[in-house]
């Protein structure tokens, strides 16, 4: 009986909440990763350049590629029609196989994330591994948890619903990155290493918890007619569809790509992306130099430390008032708003000039905050992609992770080449080659 009050709660609980609550499993490890990988091996494990350098080059070359192969891997069977004995497979059917891979890759992140904070092996072949295991699963985990995104809703109302979770259980995972700085110490890496310990084993049990009741949810709208155990409308209450037949070819990578190729808004979506996922990570990287070489005469450094840690939050909790303004006008709308917002903030930045510390402040921080909500706000602009490219192929079902993995193969170089340009840049305007960032900053894993 004591268990039956708590497992009521739980299942009462909505499925965006709940589908929600894997970005909060997934924030509470990503961020402490991006804050701490590169200071932990180059300052406590004392990692040598050369082995940092090969590391990177390494997990550049596995970055880029994996989004498209794992997604290729998913979804190559709803892309295939080969024929087999009364193979059926419905949309749940396609929802609970992407709920039970998140249910393994979820814990399997955590192992990976734990790796990196105990010294197993000689520093630079653990960099190496630790780097490909950790974004390999990473990969996994985000490809999954977007296209639950597609497939979960059907309409534009319901999918901007979910990403409302998203972006509140997000918020709450960045509360990790200042939580770590009571733990991290150089010199007693044990009590950081706990941290760690804990936010894995509550992540990997996160992952295993969220993803059980997902599934019960899911097969418990086969039993109840209407689906009343789905907050989304009805995308799941299909009958079985049959993958395959007469009327299409069996499809090879190849043909998907020159499909892809003649999928006009995917090509002038990449296009954009690409350079929006170069703003993201140039902001990224170099948010905290910004605030060092422009701002530091004016703000002290706990104000610096207070500016870095809200910069995580701040466009989670953005993204709560930008998604009901997205059900509301639209999520084209409200995106070209925010470009046309960026952009009225920079002419007024050029035209005000770099004398005044409180309009650069502003500026610094409201592009950094703008510019990650547009790019959490793209995933619902792909899930469109994906029912396009499903009614324009014919498609018996929607290849969710795949197109995912695709948009992520083709914007991947924007990550690469802000740290590039961006070190740069502050060369040639600041003459101090030793003010770049660490090496391992220039090529960091995705931001979530």
């Amino acid at each position: 009986m004591g268990l039956g009050g708590p497992w009521a709660w739980l299942l009462g609980l909505p499925t965006a909440m709940v589908y929600g609550s894997l970005a909060l499993f997934i924030s509470v490890l990503h961020n402490v990763f991006l804050l701490y990988y590169v200071d932990t091996f180059v300052s406590v494990y004392k990692i040598n350049k050369a082995a940092f350098w090969v590391g990177e080059t390494v997990f550049l070359l596995w970055n880029s590629l994996n989004d498209p192969l794992f997604g290729w891997l998913s979804d190559r069977q709803f892309l295939s029609s080969q024929p087999r004995s009364g193979a059926r497979l419905s949309s749940r059917a396609v929802v609970l196989a992407r709920v039970r891979a998140l249910g393994w890759h979820g814990p399997l992140l955590a192992l990976s994330f734990l790796a990196f904070w105990v010294p197993w092996a000689p520093a630079g072949l653990q960099f190496l591994l630790c780097l490909c295991l950790y974004d390999g699963f990473l990969t996994l985990v985000d490809l999954h948890h977007h296209a639950l995104l597609a497939d979960l809703a059907l309409s534009a109302h319901d999918r901007t619903h979910l990403n409302f979770y998203c972006s509140l259980f997000s918020a709450a995972g960045s509360l990790s990155v200042f939580a770590s700085y009571a733990f991290w110490n150089k010199e007693d890496f044990s009590s950081f290493r706990a941290f760690c310990l804990a936010l894995a084993a509550g992540s990997g049990l996160g992952f295993v918890g969220a993803t059980r009741l997902l599934r019960w949810r899911v097969e418990a709208a086969r039993r109840e007619p209407g689906c009343p155990a789905l907050a989304v409308d009805g995308g799941l209450c299909e009958e079985e569809l049959l993958l395959g037949g007469e009327e299409a070819g069996s499809i090879t990578l190849g043909q998907y790509l020159r499909q892809l190729a003649r999928h006009r808004n995917f090509l002038w979506f990449v296009g954009m992306d690409l350079v929006q996922v170069f703003h993201c990570h140039f902001n990224s990287n170099f948010f905290p130099l910004f605030l060092e070489h422009l701002l530091s005469d004016h703000i002290s450094l706990s104000t610096g430390s207070f500016l870095l840690g809200i910069s995580y939050v701040a466009p989670h909790l953005n993204n709560l008032y930008f998604l009901p303004l997205c059900r509301r006008w639209g999520v084209y709308a409200v995106v070209r708003g925010l470009f046309l917002l960026k952009l009225g903030l920079s002419l007024l930045m050029l035209l005000a000039g770099p004398d005044r510390p409180g309009l650069l402040c502003l500026f610094i921080a409201s592009n950094r905050v703008f510019t990650e909500g547009t790019c959490k706000l793209l995933t619902l602009v792909v899930t469109d992609l994906v029912d396009e490219d499903l009614v324009l192929n014919h498609r018996k079902q929607a290849a969710s992770a795949l197109l995912f993995g695709m948009v992520a193969l083709v914007t991947k170089p924007g990550q690469t080449f802000a740290p590039l340009l961006g070190t740069w840049l502050l060369c040639f305007y600041t003459g101090d080659t030793g003010s770049s960032p660490g090496p391992g900053r220039s090529h960091m894993p995705r931001s979530n």
